[in-house]
């Protein structure tokens, strides 16, 4: 098998995106492509203001391209309206962001739960996997908790319960350490790290993180516009 069909389980095609800032146009992705093997963890590094936060929100169906295709598991997301794109998000993608995004009107329990909610599921069938996550992230005993009584490493363990929450094939971590001090940073990552692997997931994380990138397959570099390789990943 070659290398470009070993990793055609996520690829970005010529992918296009610009902003207009003022007078002047910012790009982000000049015709870039990269390609991702089933299960694999990829860390995407690049200068702040490289677009990098951009990059997983286009992945994720938040954000749109201007040009080129995003392939997820053979659905081409480029070509869906915003339903199905909010439908196939809601499915099959879990993000975990650099300032927690937990509801702080939730207990943990119902910010873990919501996914599994918007995928219609109900209590009784949604309990078993709630209560894996949550003792997997050694959360379990705080579940009626608000996430004000929680440190920022509890809460970004919340958050990453919810990404995994609905079994999502991908999942986007966007300086998931971003927020922590360094030890509880590096407790994150490997929790996050262990639970994708276990589960077979794919993850792509954007980071300024050493610590992230050993624990990836592969390394990219946002420059220019381009994907670059980082030789020996």
């Amino acid at each position: 098998m070659s290398e470009h069909s070993q990793r055609d389980f996520i690829r970005l095609e010529d992918l296009s995106k610009s902003y207009r800032e003022g007078a002047r146009t910012r790009v982000v992705l000049h015709q870039a492509n990269a390609g991702f093997a089933r299960g694999e963890s990829v860390a995407i590094l690049g200068r702040s203001g490289t677009g990098k936060s951009t990059l997983l929100n286009l992945i994720g169906g938040i954000d749109l391209v201007d040009g080129g295709a995003i392939w997820l598991d053979g659905q081409n997301l480029t070509s869906l309206d915003e339903r199905r794109r909010t439908l196939f998000r809601r499915q099959n993608v879990g993000f975990v962001f650099q300032f927690f995004n937990l509801i702080p009107t939730l207990t943990v329990w119902e910010n873990v739960v919501l996914p599994l909610e918007l995928k219609g599921l109900n209590g009784k069938e949604s309990q078993p996997r709630v209560e894996y996550l949550l003792e997997a992230v050694g959360l379990l005993d705080r579940r009626k908790t608000f996430p004000d009584r929680l440190s920022g490493g509890e809460q970004q363990r919340v958050a990453v319960a919810r990404a995994l929450v609905h079994d999502p094939f991908l999942v986007l971590a966007d300086e998931p350490t971003g927020n922590l001090d360094e030890e509880t940073g590096h407790q994150i990552l490997t929790l996050l790290d262990r639970l994708t692997r276990q589960a077979g997931k794919n993850m792509i994380l954007v980071t300024h993180s050493a610590d992230a990138v050993e624990h990836a397959d592969r390394v990219l570099h946002l420059r220019n516009g381009q994907l670059v390789e980082e030789p020996g990943s």
